[in-house]
């Protein structure tokens, strides 16, 4: 019986010790195929068919390796994989598959994320051969977390630049012709208050940052003949822009502080709009023009 007991210690040894593998791929043939090829290799794997199973699966379980494919469908991507997994198990081997070869390309900006980027077709034996040297070397070093007042204030002038295009895009919607200057003069002013707000934080709802920008916002837009329908749509873009800027770092975002970090950001937009807005209409009540919704 003691040796029974020694044999079963031996395996329970080998299974902890088993690498285990994280498979993200839409692609049922891929998750069947090359699961399988990787347990033959002496891998455990764990398959997922989209980011939200995947995000699920490393929240309840832990993983050595992440090995997801970059595009897939639905909201998320094998960047969004790697950078929960880097947040929940910093030491696990992230690799990113992709099935189109320009990615190789792209690589140097996604090995800010990923440890490595294969594209496919690959060789299985090379894969597995890979597998095993990271597991060796183990996962890069950990990147410096960085907070979302650190990361719209790195990222002000491409998030305006973003803003700018999603603007200029919806002709139909924003009808008024505007230089850059004029189109984009309250932003930097408006950037500041939001990274000073997530540094500083206060109550969702209070209105205790005035913001004299945002009033001579209200002003220039009335006089530009910005109807108030536009900069509402305006003011939305931006949040769509801010929040792109935070999906593009989400490998470096504290994710702790993101939930709080967006909610102060939509609060402090929206609050900048209603004191624009206010003297909006205040200026309409001077001039001869008709309010426009």
């Amino acid at each position: 019986m003691p040796h029974t007991k020694i044999e079963h210690s031996v395996v329970d040894d080998e299974i902890l010790a088993t690498p285990k593998i994280l498979l993200v791929d839409d692609d049922e043939t891929i998750r069947e195929t090359l699961g399988e090829i990787l347990e033959n290799s002496g891998f455990q794997v764990v398959v997922a068919a989209n980011v939200n199973d995947a995000l699920g699966l490393i929240g309840s379980q832990t993983f050595d390796v992440l090995l997801s494919d970059l595009h897939m469908p639905g909201a998320g991507d094998g960047l969004t994989v790697v950078s929960a997994m880097r947040h929940a198990n910093p030491r696990a081997v992230t690799l990113i598959l992709s099935s189109h070869p320009a990615m190789k390309e792209a690589a140097e900006a996604i090995l800010l994320q990923a440890d490595d980027v294969l594209v496919k077709p690959m060789s299985l034996v090379m894969l597995v051969d890979l597998i095993r040297r990271r597991l060796k070397q183990g996962a890069i070093p950990a990147r410096v977390i960085a907070s979302v007042a650190d990361i719209l204030e790195e990222e002000t002038q491409a998030t305006i630049s973003d803003w700018l295009l999603r603007v200029e895009l919806e002709p139909d919607i924003i009808t008024v012709p505007l230089g850059y200057k004029d189109r984009t003069a309250h932003l930097p002013n408006l950037f500041s208050d939001l990274v000073c707000r997530l540094r500083y934080p206060l109550p969702l709802g209070t209105r205790a940052l005035v913001s004299a920008s945002a009033t001579q916002h209200g002003l220039d837009r009335r006089r530009q003949g910005y109807t108030a329908a536009m900069m509402v749509e305006e003011s939305r873009m931006l949040q769509v822009s801010i929040f792109q800027t935070l999906q593009n770092n989400l490998y470096r975002v504290n994710f702790s502080l993101v939930l709080v970090g967006v909610m102060a950001i939509a609060d402090e937009v929206d609050s900048q709009l209603a004191q624009a807005m206010a003297s909006y209409v205040a200026e309409s009540k001077l001039d001869d023009l008709p309010v426009v919704a």
